[in-house]
Formats: C-alpha cells, structure tokens, sequence
C-alpha cells in the first residue's frame, strides 16, 4: 500500500483492491460536471485483502489530516477498516456501529465522519429489480454466499421492519471462514429473531452447491464473495443448480463475472432473472460521493448520472 501525496486539489479516494480497473475512474470526471464539482478528482488506494491494520489506519489519518483529502469509499475492507481504525473518527452512523464496518469518510465541521452505506443502497438497488411484494407472493429463501458488509447490508434491509410479511422466508448465508460467518449470523438474529436462519461454513464450492440445494424457488441467490472481480472463480461448482423461478444477482460488474455466466446459461431452462452489480455499484458511489462533497442526490441527478454512465460504460 502507498500513501497518495498530499491533496493540491479537491481529492475523493477510493480505497479498494483493483481501483484502477474500475470504471469510476473514467465516469467520476463526468459526474462531477454533472454535480457541479468543479476541480474535484478521485484518486484509487490499493491495499490488499485482510491486510495488516496499521495499513488501514495510515490511510484514515492521512484523509483525515490532509486539508483538500474530502473523503473516501471504501469497499473490500469495509470490516477490516472499521476493526482497525474506528477510533480515528469523530462521528459513527448508527449502521457502521451496529454491522461493524464502513463504506463512507467523510468530513464536517472539522471532524472525521463514517457511514456505513451498504443498507441504503442496496435497498435502492433492490427496488430495481425484486418485484415489490415478491416475497409475500412467492415464500421464496435469501442464499447470500459471502459474509462480509455487502452480506450484512442485503440481510438487514430485506428484514426492515417497514416490509412487514414482504420478507424472505428464510436467511441461508454461507461463508468460507467463521469469524464472518458468526458476525453476520449475531446480526441477523438480533435484528429479526422470529425469521429462520442458517449460517453454514462452507470451504469449497462443493459446499456452496449443497447449502444451495436445500433452497426454495423463487429466491434471491446473491454471490457477496467477490469472486469473479478480485479473485478469479466462482463459489460455485461448474454445474450448479439453481433453484427454479429464482432471482440471480450478481454483485461484481466487472471482471470475469464467473457466477453470472454459469446463471445466464441456465437462466432460460430455469427461468431464472439475472441482474449484475450496475445499478447497485451507481448507487453505491452517488449515495457516498453525495456525502463526501455534502450535496443531495436527487432523483433527477442520479437519472442523470445513470443514462450518462450506461453510454460509457
């Protein structure tokens, strides 16, 4: 990990893994004209995956230290940076303290701010594409393979109170390592005990497929795993079963996409929908960058940001 040099220039980072290879690199230019962010620029911030906390707490304090550093995303370490560096902020949103982990940095009135914002824009990625009613409708399952703070996200706001009955019937998650598996599984029975849930530590891609068969129809099956962008592969086998009616999503847009192209090959067969990460990585970046630079992200803004981005994408 490299520490960028200080900020000559409005500066928002994006700490990530692969930063380079996003496409927030080319469309951020054009979004800020669209959000009237003169002179704003975006810098990328590699770190690798589970790296060591002193890491993440020199990238914090240099943000917060450096006058023209805005603000950050962050993805991939949402957990481990929160675990690392939480005492360095001022402010904590109720989310990042409640699911442990941080998406947002940002600064206001002199103190260092974090939001986890994965709860917000996953709902409104969602709304997108799981019909409204769907789960009242159906009796369908929630399979999240992955543990981390996208997983925690998407179980939390499917299990919103304001839903009501409109929830999944079940919360089956699926992890390769247990600290992970065992967050999530505290978080989500602390937040809705009365819904069934199962949490299996699932090693292989063998694994997966086992914990996946037991699966209703008409569920949502979500790859959280990052498998397929950050690290090639699939968490599951080359022939899985998908359950029937099913919706699909992908929560990578970018990258060899694995997990998707085994769904988009049987997607006709098993009448499954497909939805990649798209949608969920625009909303993931205007609810952030709207934070970061203290402006409202309108309707009418983020239309706007949408059919710009889907011609350059």
């Amino acid at each position: 990990m490299q520490l960028p040099e200080k900020a000559t220039q409005p500066t928002m980072y994006f700490i990530g893994v692969t930063t380079g290879k996003s496409s927030i690199m080319k469309l951020f230019p054009e979004w800020a004209a669209v959000l009237g962010l003169d002179n704003a620029i975006i810098k990328g911030i590699d770190i690798a995956i589970h790296a060591d906390p002193e890491q993440y707490r020199q990238v914090v304090a240099f943000i917060r230290d450096d006058e023209l550093s805005m603000g950050a995303l962050v993805t991939t370490h949402k957990i481990d940076l929160y675990d690392a560096a939480k005492d360095l902020f001022d402010e904590l949103d109720p989310y990042a303290t409640m699911f442990g982990e941080l998406s947002s940095i940002s600064k206001r009135n002199g103190k260092l701010v974090g939001h986890a914002k994965d709860p917000i824009t996953s709902g409104l990625a969602m709304e997108a594409f799981v019909p409204t009613g769907y789960w009242e409708q159906q009796g369908g399952e929630l399979f999240v393979m992955g543990a981390g703070g996208s997983a925690i996200a998407i179980c939390a706001t499917l299990l919103e109170e304001k839903h009501g009955t409109d929830i999944p019937s079940r919360i089956v998650v699926t992890n390769r390592s247990e600290p992970r598996l065992k967050e999530i599984e505290r978080i989500v029975r602390a937040l809705r005990p009365d819904v069934p849930g199962d949490f299996y530590l699932t090693p292989s891609a063998e694994d997966n497929d086992k914990a996946m068969s037991g699966i209703k129809p008409y569920s949502l099956i979500v790859n959280a795993t990052g498998l397929g962008k950050d690290r090639p592969g699939s968490p599951l086998t080359a022939s899985p079963a998908f359950p029937q009616g099913s919706l699909v999503w992908e929560l990578n847009y970018r990258g060899e996409l694995d997990f998707m192209q085994q769904a988009h090959a049987v997607s006709t067969d098993r009448g499954l929908t497909v939805e990649d990460g798209w949608i969920y990585f625009l909303h993931g970046w205007t609810q952030v960058i709207a934070e970061v630079f203290d402006l409202e992200m309108t309707e009418e803004r983020f239309a706007r940001i949408a059919a710009l981005s889907a011609a350059i994408r």
